[in-house]
């Protein structure tokens, strides 16, 4: 392995790291209230990490609700808004509800699945 893997390797697992901490509705106040999306520059490194919805990237992501954040950062109002600690609280409850609907449903097709699979087990 040479210094290339190396740094490309380094370079991949910082930015998996940081495009996962964006799905933390309380970064995104903490990095607003400092001013970041005020930097030109960092609004473009924002715009080039959209790499990540690519699949070959978009699997290795653990958090993938941070992809929509990714793109809604792509939007000036948006960031604006962010300064708000109400507005990082109100998409913190909104994931919260998004992931209880989703694991109940996902509960209740697991076990209808496996009802089914008894069925015709029994036939």
């Amino acid at each position: 392995m040479d210094a290339d893997d190396t740094g490309n390797r380094l370079r991949f697992q910082l930015e998996l790291e940081f495009v996962q901490c964006l799905a933390n509705p309380n970064y995104l106040n903490f990095l607003a209230q400092r001013g970041y999306f005020k930097d030109k520059a960092f609004v473009n490194y924002l715009k080039y990490l959209l790499y990540w919805k690519e699949p070959e990237y978009a699997k290795y992501l653990k958090y993938p609700q941070c992809l929509h954040m990714l793109e809604l950062l792509q939007y000036e109002h948006f960031r604006k808004e962010l300064v708000n600690a109400q507005c990082a609280k109100f998409i913190d409850e909104q994931q919260i509800l998004h992931w209880q609907h989703y694991s109940r449903k996902r509960m209740r097709l697991q076990q209808a699945l496996a009802e089914q699979q008894q069925n015709t087990s029994v036939k």
